[in-house]
């Protein structure tokens, strides 16, 4: 299976409602589904005005979309599938607002935090009463089961919890597959998300995503999203002085031995590699000018450090040079 490179970029493309007339809302929104992700039909609940906007990546071989919107209902019906065919499994994270799933096996309610996993050329309705913010990432049927995944013919749903969602002690990612889908949705959400740049690691989608829908057979992605959940927790809480390779072992569902042999696969260990983060992200602080008055030792305290000679010593070793000779650098380089 081709592989992309840990630094993919693409072109996100970004499409509003908002400041079109107001009855040329819904076709222009049904335009652009069926060309960017998937041909829905689309009506609102009540007597509002269809206010949604969707971010759009389209990578090597998986499609990716953040959507908002009010509350509105969308339809792929029989004949849509035949006229708009996908050739796709879809997954929809929801990370805000209930989403209502109607298909011919019955309904099913959907909270945030839960994923749906579904085939997308297979008739459905879903319905947002509350508004929707959710993730989609579409995966054409040839790489579904080239990573082990079973072709949904009836729709799976994984609990995942919300990307950055708590703060400070041991809770984060369920284990098992919930632990994937979550580091699979942070994935996403760096990308696509509000904030989202387009950069993403593909290969590490892809072997978080096998690890998710077909675990039992992930096999030779086993490794690789293994390093990628445990990554995704502790970018999660990096901040925290208290993270620990245990933490980390517990959230994705490993023994610390165990970890330490993955990330020993990547020639580092939990702790260098811990540290690594924090000082690429005191390094960016200290270049910002909105943290110019903030002193050395705040910013490192804020990025997880435990004090700061811990911080100086620890960003030498990292970076050949202290915190307070890498901001003097920083600005007198922009002066």
């Amino acid at each position: 299976m081709t592989r992309a490179t840990p630094a993919s970029r693409g072109a996100v493309d970004r499409f509003s409602t908002r400041g079109l007339p107001p009855a040329r809302r819904i076709e222009r929104w049904e335009e652009h589904n069926a060309d960017a992700l998937v041909a829905l039909q689309c009506r609102m609940l009540d007597e509002s005005t269809l206010e949604a906007s969707e971010a759009n990546l389209q990578l090597d071989q998986l499609h990716l979309a953040h959507v908002e919107a009010n509350p509105h209902a969308v339809e792929r019906t029989a004949e849509t599938v035949r006229t708009r065919p996908t050739e796709a499994v879809a997954l929809y994270f929801t990370l805000r607002g209930e989403a209502f799933f109607y298909d011919d096996g019955g309904v099913r309610k959907l909270r945030p935090g839960q994923l749906l996993v579904c085939d997308a050329d297979r008739p459905f309705l879903r319905a947002f009463s509350q508004g929707l913010e959710e993730l989609a990432v579409k995966v054409p049927y040839d790489l579904f089961r080239s990573l082990g995944g079973t072709m949904p013919r009836t729709v799976r749903v994984i609990d995942f919890g919300r990307p950055g969602a708590g703060a400070g002690s041991g809770a984060g990612l369920p284990s098992g597959p919930s632990s994937y889908a979550a580091a699979l949705a942070a994935l996403v959400v760096r990308a696509v998300g509000p904030d989202g740049d387009g950069v993403i690691d593909e290969g590490a989608a892809l072997d978080l995503l096998a690890a998710a829908v077909a675990p039992a057979t992930a096999g030779a992605q086993a490794a690789g999203a293994h390093f990628a959940a445990a990554e995704q927790y502790v970018r999660q809480w990096l901040r925290d002085p208290t993270l620990s390779a245990r933490r980390i072992a517990d959230a994705i569902g490993l023994s610390e031995r165990q970890l330490s042999r993955v990330f020993a696969e990547r020639g580092t260990s939990v702790p260098r590699f811990v540290a690594r983060c924090r000082v690429e992200l005191a390094g960016r602080m200290l270049r910002m000018p909105s943290y110019a008055e903030q002193s050395v030792e705040t910013i490192g305290l804020r990025c997880g450090f435990s004090s700061a000679p811990q911080f100086s010593r620890v960003f030498r070793e990292q970076a050949g040079m202290s915190p307070s000779e890498a901001r003097r650098y920083a600005f007198s380089a922009t002066a």
